[in-house]
């Protein structure tokens, strides 16, 4: 276990496991237990994840950097510094402390988004693989909304108490979460707004896998503004001019945005795939 300084001088712990090619993925190795864990399977989560596909690549032959990202953007939020740069910076950070120089990354979701943000500033990718979060066609403007709604439920929801949620039922979900945690996404959304898909695309050539649920899109009611955030269905629609331009696309069947990322989805399908872009990738360096 060792550290990586982020970009506001905080700290976050790096683990290492496994040996070959480096893949940094940005999960929390801690399996969840007891209540907590029994609420995330209620919902469709593995409360294992991140140590199911960390443990699993470690075993396929790769040398797994983790760091809980997201864990410790709530322990130590960065309201107003974070923006794509900033998380590119932390990620290189983290990657450097696990002793990667050239390494392939993975993230699910946001921190698939963060992962495209980041192989756009950096020459030391070797991969990049984006599940639950479309390259083209991705739902910048609905996250800015759904974004902004959650910081505005975290100021008013201050000092409240509020049961569990109905597993699935988005529109009776409180924000617990405090003003700075959710306002950190505001800052990334809203330095993101502009950004042209098309135009930064075509300056990504390593391997890429782009993959979701064909299930993944959420419509959220009144108390969200309405908002709508579609992945699989801008994925489908994008398959054949990404596949195109060098992207392996996997839409999932009857998957949703929780399902589609649980380990024994996601293994099968990503260990395979960076086995070859990682051969791939070696290859075009050594020629």
């Amino acid at each position: 276990m060792t550290a990586a300084r982020m970009h506001d001088d905080t700290t976050i712990e790096v683990a290492v496991r496994g040996a070959g090619p480096a893949v940094l993925l940005s999960v929390d190795t801690t399996p969840i237990e007891g209540e907590a864990a029994d609420q995330l399977r209620a919902w469709g989560a593995d409360p294992a994840l991140g140590h199911n596909l960390a443990t699993g690549l470690a075993e396929a032959g790769f040398r797994v950097v983790t760091a809980d990202y997201e864990g410790h953007l709530a322990d130590h939020p960065k309201p107003d510094t974070l923006t794509p740069d900033a998380v590119a910076a932390d990620l290189l950070a983290i990657a450097a402390a696990g002793g990667a120089d050239r390494f392939a990354y993975y993230g699910y979701s946001w921190l698939a988004l963060a992962g495209l943000q980041l192989a756009l500033r950096t020459d030391r990718l070797t991969a990049l693989a984006m599940g639950g979060y479309p390259p083209l066609g991705g739902p910048y403007d609905a996250m800015l909304s759904v974004t902004r709604t959650a910081h505005e439920m975290a100021v008013a929801n201050q000092g409240k108490v509020f049961a569990p949620a109905e597993p699935g039922d988005w529109d009776s979900a409180e924000v617990t979460r405090t003003p700075d945690q959710t306002r950190q996404y505001v800052t990334l959304y809203e330095s993101l707004r502009g950004f042209d898909e098309r135009a930064a695309l075509p300056r990504l050539t390593i391997p890429r896998l782009a993959f979701a649920g064909a299930d993944d899109n959420i419509t959220y009611g009144p108390k969200w503004n309405d908002a709508h955030v579609a992945i699989g269905e801008p994925l489908a629609r994008h398959r054949a001019e990404l596949e195109a331009a060098g992207w392996a696309v996997t839409v999932l069947p009857s998957a949703d945005h929780m399902s589609a990322m649980r380990a024994e989805v996601v293994l099968p399908l990503l260990t395979p795939w960076l086995t070859e872009a990682v051969r791939s990738s070696a290859g075009r360096l050594s020629g």
